[in-house]
């Protein structure tokens, strides 16, 4: 047994070959690492290819990017131009509306203002008449507080209904009558008497109604109406209503229509105490129609007294249209002649024009024959006439012919 042999345990080994196992073991640990380094190199190889090729593959990205981020930053610059422009525009627009508005806006508060000043002095105007018509009322008051003021502003208006009413000739103011008596006007009636009206109303009962504080001066206010207006009542039917010389029956004006439904309303007695004494009372308004109505009557009594020289006109008038009558027809009869010798006139020239046409379509030679023939002695032509030459086709010319 060797004497170098390294014993472990049971188990001798040799050195040698402990040595060669050592060594075989320390290679295979080389060799595995070098298969572990050349494995790392190979993988840094392909890492580095890969990174390469990434890197060149950002590279191109990042080129690319670079130029679509240029282009964007070029579309940007674009659209920021256009919506510069675009803004611009805009505010052109709006400052070119604002101040065609302003314009506008100025031009209407210039008219407004000018209309304005226009309706002030409408205004001031109407103020001014405003102030003229108080203090016209003022003094219509202080006429209607003078009895004899207002007696004059009642027989005004009476007359100015009367005069527009009536013609001239139809009426008379402050005329005396029989009984030496004065009425404000008397209206002149075809073949009856006349009628009296009278303008001089008793107002001051009317005035302390409307004045009337409560019941008690309403009631007394009231009486003095009645009163009042009785007594003229009383006072027209004794001296107006004369028989034979004026109607059995007289108007009282009023010359308020307020006082007028006043009356109606509130003093129906008065209304039917002045129809038992014949007294009609009558407002503007109805004064109106009584006037017309008179007036009509006026023109039917015209009417009636014109009815023969009416007759006789309208005799003459027929007259004249028999006359018309005759007249007409005769011309109608001229115009019929008139439209026959037209018509023969217009036959007469169809037969011209168709002579003429057939005259058009004759050859040169026969006229040239013509003028020879005229030519030729009397004798001759009338021989010649006697026996026409047949002409180059078998007949003889229509013009020698005489057609």
């Amino acid at each position: 047994m060797n004497e170098n042999a390294i014993r472990v345990g049971d188990i001798a080994l040799d050195p040698m070959l402990l040595l060669l196992g050592i060594a075989g073991f320390a290679a295979l640990v080389l060799l595995a690492l070098l298969i572990v380094v050349i494995v790392n190199q190979s993988r840094r190889g392909n890492e580095r290819g890969e990174r390469a090729a990434q890197s060149s593959h950002l590279d191109a990205e990042l080129a690319e990017l670079k130029g679509r981020l240029q282009t964007v930053a070029e579309i940007s610059v674009s659209r920021q131009s256009e919506l510069t422009r675009s803004i611009n525009q805009r505010l052109d627009s709006v400052t070119h509306r604002l101040g065609h508005n302003l314009n506008e806006s100025a031009q209407k508060t210039t008219e407004s203002l000018s209309k304005l000043n226009e309706r002030l002095a409408v205004i001031d105007t109407a103020q001014k008449n405003i102030t003229e018509l108080s203090s016209n009322i003022v003094g219509l008051q202080d006429i209607l507080a003078n009895k004899q003021q207002r007696g004059a502003f009642g027989q005004g208006r009476m007359e100015a209904i009367i005069e527009d009413g009536l013609p001239r000739g139809a009426y008379t103011f402050q005329a005396t009558l029989s009984n030496n008596m004065r009425p404000d006007c008397i209206i002149h009636l075809p073949n009856a008497p006349d009628l009296v009206i009278d303008a001089k109303f008793p107002l001051e009962g009317f005035e302390a109604v409307r004045e009337a504080r409560n019941e008690n001066q309403k009631k007394q206010a009231a009486a003095r109406v009645r009163q009042d207006v009785g007594v003229h009542i009383a006072a027209i039917a004794e001296r107006y209503l004369i028989a034979g010389e004026t109607q059995d029956t007289a108007l009282m004006f009023v010359p308020s229509e307020s006082l007028y439904a006043d009356l109606h309303e509130s003093f129906a007695d008065i209304i039917q105490k002045a129809a038992r004494a014949r007294i009609v009372i009558v407002s503007p308004n109805m004064l109106m129609l009584a006037v017309q109505t008179m007036q009509a009557i006026m023109k039917d009594v015209k009417m009636r007294e014109q009815a023969g020289l009416i007759q006789k006109e309208v005799g003459c008038l027929m007259d004249d249209v028999h006359r018309l009558r005759d007249r007409v027809l005769k011309l109608q009869q001229h115009f019929g002649q008139a439209n026959k010798d037209i018509e023969l006139v217009l036959t007469s020239s169809e037969k011209i024009t168709s002579r003429g046409r057939k005259i058009e379509t004759l050859d040169f030679d026969e006229e040239a024959k013509a003028k020879e023939q005229a030519k030729m002695p009397a004798s001759a032509r009338k021989k010649g006439k006697a026996t026409p030459k047949p002409a180059g086709n078998g007949k003889r010319p229509g013009l020698i012919a005489g057609k």
